[in-house]
């Protein structure tokens, strides 16, 4: 078990730390910044160039100008860093949930080393062409096995094509720890954002392979636990992820009758609070649904396919359950990068909760962003927090 945490990141600005031991790896760097703020270019530009990052990580909204902030920030830091963004449902910063901002976080050349893989033409599924290029791209790279390596996904959610993205990826780079969050817009469901060094690239999963000093572990935690209510897909369209049947009744129907709740009365509310889980292995992932259809259907956020069994899930505690899980860590984090659904924050906002979530992500150091979607450990889920803690490397 973990012992006492560090103090949280004061202020909406970068955290104060004492100068590194000689030798010790350096955390990244996160700042968030309002989006009004007409120096926003010049404040992220100030505080890492001291640092001398190889990548710098921006989430935000398209109408924020991450392309023209990525070309100002790339100008001022050199070639020798890469900067990569997308949009985002809503940002994590320093202090936990915010809106309407920019999270940036640099990571230092000191101790993490950074390559870029591109994977274009999302919606058209090469998948041929990911798995030779992910192959060539992770052998160029050349891990070094003495320390720590892990992947960063950020695909395009309303190409609808991430469960086949990371079956190629744990395909094509076995034994990978990989997360990943769908770029969003709100929950407007308009086009993503995904940039690379100033550069917007539609339709496209833009994929990180990292390199580190520092210790890293996988976090994964879902707030909900099967129940003994179950159903069939008795007929589906994966291509849409639309559930036209469950038992060989209408989707929609059947689902009420599952979950008590009367048809009418099924809102994006009640989808959040009773989604439905599929079980792969041991565990059980949630398949949350989006909306219903005008003809009875369900749509979902994830892939479905006839003939998967599904369970209804019931909600457990979300900030007790997310503390254990960080509290599981082998050593207190010097920062997570995380991926949190957007529905489990719309659910902690009309729970009142979000003041106390954002208390917990300050306290573990967490940044990131809200998502459509999020991917580990091979699958791609919803309603799910993901991330990766980068940890002080054990001693000797």
């Amino acid at each position: 078990m973990s012992s006492a945490l560090p103090e949280p990141w004061p202020g909406d600005v970068a955290p104060v730390r004492p100068k590194p031991t000689v030798g010790f790896p350096r955390a990244p760097l996160a700042l968030a910044v309002p989006a009004g703020d007409e120096d926003m270019a010049a404040r992220l530009i100030a505080a890492f160039q001291p640092i001398g990052p190889c990548l710098v990580l921006l989430f935000g909204t398209p109408a924020l100008g991450l392309p023209q902030l990525g070309r100002e920030l790339g100008a001022a830091l050199g070639p020798a860093c890469r900067i990569v963004g997308c949009s985002s449902a809503g940002e994590i910063g320093p202090q936990g949930y915010c809106k309407e901002s920019v999270v940036a976080l640099a990571f230092p050349a000191e101790s993490f080393r950074a390559g870029i893989c591109i994977l274009r033409d999302q919606a058209q599924v090469p998948v041929s062409d990911w798995m030779a290029k992910l192959r060539r791209f992770h052998a160029g790279f050349r891990p070094d096995p003495r320390r720590s390596s892990f992947g960063i996904l950020l695909p395009d959610a309303l190409a609808r094509q991430e469960d086949v993205l990371v079956a190629t990826l744990d395909a094509a780079i076995p034994g990978l720890p990989v997360i990943g969050g769908s770029a969003a817009e709100g929950m407007r469901f308009l086009p993503t954002c995904q940039m690379v060094d100033g550069e917007a690239h539609p339709g496209a999963a833009v994929f990180m392979l990292i390199e580190t000093d520092l210790a890293v572990a996988e976090v994964s935690f879902a707030h909900f636990r099967p129940t003994d209510r179950r159903a069939v897909v008795t007929a589906a369209d994966p291509h849409n992820r639309i559930i036209w049947e469950l038992n060989a009744e209408p989707a929609a129907q059947e689902y009420a009758r599952l979950t008590g709740i009367a048809l009418n009365a099924l809102t994006t509310t009640e989808f959040a609070r009773h989604p439905l889980l599929l079980r792969t292995g041991r565990r059980h992932h949630v398949r949350a649904i989006r909306a219903m259809t005008p003809d009875g259907g369900l749509q979902l956020l994830s892939g479905i396919e006839a003939g998967n069994i599904l369970t209804l899930g019931h909600a457990v505690d979300m900030t007790q359950g997310f503390a254990d899980a960080m509290d599981a860590l082998p050593r207190p984090p010097l920062m997570v990068l995380g991926f949190d659904c957007i529905l489990r924050r719309i659910a902690l906002e009309r729970a009142g909760m979000t003041e106390r979530m954002s208390e917990l992500l300050a306290r573990y150091r967490v940044v990131g962003f809200n998502t459509y979607g999020e991917q580990h450990s091979g699958m791609h889920v919803n309603q799910t927090f993901v991330g990766m803690a980068l940890m002080p490397p054990e001693v000797g």
